[in-house]
């Protein structure tokens, strides 16, 4: 019997890049079935159990059969219990017509590009970023536009790039905003939004505003800072007058409530943008479970405390992380102002190995030792931006963190298996 003739995929399919933490992921899972001991800090995942409140509810909405269809927008109640979250957090007055359910909010980005842009459009990106940031614009055949985030400006956006790109920039449509931000943990202040906002108002450009860590925000030493709401520091950019319209601003349960499973997020913005969305989950996904919303929704009534020792508990982590790597020749390393990411610089070890960023890092798993393991990530997994950098998430247990310090430092001198490595990885070697 003859084969059948392949059918080309896509020019778009051909190209498409992934999340690269879910490929090491699964090199990571690989070796530790093989019998390494592999300490992983590559995915962004919660080390701890969903809230309480989160696995009582689901648990009920099965028993009582809440295992059917539901509107493409989201329950109602949910909507409502995010809305009235969001004023109770923020100040925002907004209602369940300002709400949109989704899977995470990953799915966000494709749903806020296919709402907003046209073939040649153009996008700010504030660059190391999220890596599937560019799939989503070019599936739109948006282009992006990138303004580096520096570690010595504590990785906050460059406003003066942004007002480059609204001023020049002939096709400029749209930016996309992670505050706090992943990988690097910079965090924009409420100054740098007002900047933003008042260089976007009114103007033919759209923000899509990623805060899946709006919990995660960690004020600097010094006398206490007034809470921007029971959940943390964090500044919404719908806090900002006069841009409701121009926003798309999204949220996950994955961070604040350890709910990555669930694949449990939401959007804010007008009724007018939040309605198109609703039709785009209504014909790529139908509606989320109502099972998980129902959970979302009684964890947001009921689980603050929990969530908020929670954070304290990251904070903890990350400020441990960060002592280690300080103690290290040929790593700077500042506390981040937000997640449960740290991003080290370590290009005098790159440098010194003649090793690109990830292939120090897939080296650390791969290649440092027969038995043992690191996996994180190498910066250039956010875009050239990153290179030179890793970022480790704190997503093991203290002793753990400390372990994978030490391990760092220890096989970085290994030249020898360095060395090794890069000959059967070439595509790793410095140039």
């Amino acid at each position: 019997m003859t084969a059948a003739a392949a059918v080309p995929l896509s020019q778009f399919a051909r190209g498409l890049s992934t999340e690269t933490a879910f490929d090491v992921l699964a090199v990571a899972k690989q070796l530790k079935a093989q019998g390494k001991d592999v300490i992983e800090l590559q995915i962004g995942d919660s080390p701890f159990n969903s809230t309480h409140s989160a696995l009582d509810a689901g648990v009920q909405a099965i028993k009582s059969n809440q295992t059917h269809y539901c509107p493409s927008l989201g329950l109602v109640s949910f909507r409502e219990t995010v809305a009235a979250n969001y004023k109770k957090e923020y100040g925002i007055d907004i209602g369940a017509a300002n709400v949109v359910v989704g899977p995470g909010a990953k799915v966000f980005e494709q749903f806020f590009c296919e709402a907003f842009l046209d073939p040649g459009d153009a996008v700010l990106v504030f660059s190391p970023h999220f890596p599937t940031y560019g799939p989503n614009i070019e599936r739109r055949g948006g282009r992006m536009v990138f303004s580096s985030l520096t570690q010595e400006r504590q990785f906050r956006p460059n406003l003066d790039d942004v007002a480059r790109f609204v001023k020049s920039e002939p096709k400029a449509k749209a930016i996309f905003l992670n505050s706090p931000h992943n990988p690097t943990g910079g965090v924009a202040t409420a100054d740098d939004l007002k900047g933003l906002a008042d260089l976007i108002r009114g103007k033919n450009i759209a923000v899509f505003s990623d805060e899946p860590y709006n919990h995660m925000v960690w004020p600097p030493p010094g006398p206490p800072l007034p809470r921007g709401g029971p959940g943390g520091w964090h500044h919404p950019l719908l806090a900002q007058p006069g841009i409701l319209d121009q926003v798309v601003a999204c949220y996950t349960f994955s961070k604040s409530y350890s709910m990555s499973g669930w694949r449990l997020g939401y959007a804010v913005s007008s009724p007018r943008i939040i309605d198109s969305i609703g039709k785009m989950i209504n014909t790529a996904l139908s509606c989320v479970p109502p099972i998980v919303q129902l959970a979302g929704e009684a964890a947001l009534k009921n689980d603050d405390t929990e969530r908020d020792e929670v954070m304290q508990r990251f904070k903890k982590k990350v400020e441990l992380l960060v002592s280690e790597l300080k103690k290290l020749d040929g790593v700077t390393v500042i506390m981040p102002a937000g997640t449960f990411y740290v991003f080290p610089n370590v290009q005098p070890i790159c440098r010194k190995l003649g090793i690109t960023s990830h292939g120090l890092a897939m080296y650390l798993l791969e290649g440092a030792d027969d038995k043992k393991g690191v996996a994180c990530l190498g910066g250039e997994c956010f875009g050239p931006a990153g290179q030179g950098f890793l970022r480790f998430s704190c997503a093991e247990p203290d002793d753990r963190l400390v372990q994978a310090v030490a391990f760092l430092k220890d096989t970085i001198t290994r030249t020898e298996r360095v060395q090794t490595y890069l000959e059967g990885h070439a595509k790793y070697r410095l140039q």
